[in-house]
């Protein structure tokens, strides 16, 4: 059974020798409180935090950013001051890119950013006291392969280890919500072509570049070896992960979805949120999704859902 585990966000107190990170509309985006911190070792193991005016611990939103897994900084993020003048603090992380994964025997490769995604979510709870953090209340946010990193963490059991020697290692990986935009929700290449006849996306995280003597590109290695990679399928796909104490999930797309049909984008076709929506309605799982012309619309963007969740949380 996953124990949820809910998030609040950082208040700024002067005896911590913190500045606010907030800024006001029209001047330039914020810049971090703290910036570079390492959660790890490697050089991509690094994190910004953008902490909130609060007289007391405020929720958090942990952003993830996109690239495939295969570029993309942390420098990138723009968003903290939607957050900050609603009392919510922001992170911001870099991870190992596949190639680092790659480079260092990682296999299959999508676990390096995964598992960073984790530990530093794991390592910013432990820092929780001194950022004025809230561990009940952080909620995980990116786009394209950083949204499919933020489901895969809302979605997985808790990783958390209360035996290990490791204080990181022992807190709590599970999240109080998470928005994402066009993200990827399977890695299950048969899963994806009957979604999206035309995605040739994927191949990359589980390590396949192609067989030119069976003369097979990169991703029709990967639906021919589909079955060799179950367990990696069950572990690192987020529709695999799907059960019932997970916590509620805003799904964002801008494209209109029509299922089993080639797609114009097909790594960010709304087609991703229907297969995935329809998996969390079986499971009773909270949810929206939003794309053009989507019926049932509470909230019209990722912003407005993550404010509305951790702030009306927190009262």
């Amino acid at each position: 059974m996953k124990t949820i585990t809910v998030l609040v966000l950082a208040s700024i107190t002067m005896a911590c020798g913190f500045a606010p990170a907030a800024a006001a509309p029209g001047s330039a985006p914020p810049r971090p409180t703290l910036e570079n911190v390492a959660y790890g070792s490697h050089a991509r193991q690094r994190l910004d935090f953008y902490k909130a005016a609060s007289d007391k611990p405020a929720p958090l939103v942990f952003f993830i950013h996109g690239g495939g897994w295969m570029n993309g900084d942390k420098a990138a993020f723009n968003n903290a001051a939607h957050y900050l003048p609603a009392g919510i603090s922001v992170v911001s992380i870099n991870y190992r890119h596949i190639a680092d994964a790659e480079s260092d025997g990682v296999m299959p490769p999508v676990k390096a950013p995964l598992q960073d995604a984790a530990r530093a979510l794991q390592f910013i709870r432990t820092q929780a006291q001194e950022w004025n953090i809230d561990k009940q209340r952080i909620a995980a946010s990116g786009s394209s392969a950083g949204g499919c990193s933020a489901l895969w963490l809302a979605l997985h059991a808790d990783m958390a280890e209360p035996a290990s020697d490791d204080p990181v290692a022992r807190e709590s990986t599970r999240l109080f919500c998470a928005a994402v935009t066009r993200a990827q929700t399977s890695l299950d290449p048969r899963q994806m072509n009957q979604w999206i006849p035309n995605n040739g996306y994927g191949h990359h995280a589980f390590g396949f570049k192609g067989d030119p003597v069976k003369k097979l590109s990169a991703f029709d290695e990967f639906v021919s070896k589909r079955d060799s990679i179950l367990p990696w399928i069950a572990e690192f796909s987020p529709y695999a992960l799907v059960s019932s104490d997970d916590p509620p999930l805003y799904l964002f797309y801008d494209a209109k979805p029509s299922m089993g049909r080639p797609q114009e984008s097909p790594a960010h076709s709304a087609n991703f949120g229907v297969g995935l929506a329809e998996r969390l309605r079986s499971a009773g799982i909270e949810h929206e999704l939003v794309y053009p012309g989507a019926d049932q619309v509470r909230h019209p963007d990722v912003r407005a859902f993550l404010i509305h969740k951790l702030k009306t949380a927190s009262k």
